[in-house]
């Protein structure tokens, strides 16, 4: 039994190897490409629309909402990158139905990457909303002690994502791969299922942390604009 798709090798020359992460990556990335290709390249301004576009805008303005929700006042400047990572981690989980399929995101390394694109992100965003120095400032909020503990807190909360996003989706592969070894074939159809919905709830649960962690990083820019001084007297 592999506990990992870095196990399964498909190629190896020297320290070189082609493992099923990165294969399964790189296929799931030219799938979601395609699709969105096919998608988006007869886009229609009209009534008129195809089933397809509808679809796609049923999806992008359900992000939309969920981003504004988390306290993003302007969804549309993080729709690319947290929707990527929303499509990303379900597609891995989709296509589990797909006979000798293995989701990249059962390796630590493909969870840990994610993470580190969160990591990455939380400062350009944070640095593009409040300016570099508004952004180093509230690292040492609300007092200078807070330093260290700031600091530790950006490098934790970066691998808990990566190692609670692992341990869920390996937990349940290694699960559908027991009960496939013993017992009949229609118990672990309904696993499967059940595995496929516990990837939807993850890949929700992994982008609404990385939308919360940019509303912590931007909430100078985001903030309600300040009232009007009521007019003074005659």
């Amino acid at each position: 039994m592999r506990l990992s798709p870095d196990q399964w090798i498909f190629w190896q020359h020297g320290i070189v190897k082609l493992n099923a992460t990165i294969l399964f990556t790189w296929a799931l990335m030219l799938v979601l490409w395609l699709g969105s290709w096919l998608v988006t390249r007869r886009l229609s301004a009209d009534h008129r629309r195809s089933r397809w576009q509808n679809l796609l805008e049923i999806v992008i303005t359900g992000i939309e909402h969920q981003i504004a929700d988390v306290g993003l006042r302007q969804p549309r400047r993080y729709l690319g990158f947290l929707g990527t990572l929303f499509l990303f981690v379900a597609a891995a989980s989709l296509f589990t139905i797909v006979p000798g399929y293995d989701p990249p995101t059962g390796s630590l390394s493909t969870t840990l990457a994610l993470a580190l694109c969160v990591f990455v992100a939380v400062p350009l965003y944070g640095i593009r909303g409040q300016g570099l120095r508004g952004y180093l400032r509230s690292y040492l909020e609300p007092t200078m002690m807070m330093l260290p503990f700031n600091i530790i807190s950006e490098l934790s909360r970066t691998l808990a994502l990566a190692v609670r996003l692992f341990g869920n989706m390996m937990s349940g592969a290694m699960i559908i791969a027991i009960l496939l070894t013993i017992t009949p074939f229609l118990f672990p159809i309904v696993m499967t299922a059940l595995g496929l919905l516990t990837g939807m709830v993850q890949a929700y649960i992994f982008s609404i942390l990385a939308a919360v962690y940019l509303a912590a990083a931007t909430h100078a820019d985001e903030a309600e604009p300040a009232p009007a001084p009521p007019p003074g007297p005659d």
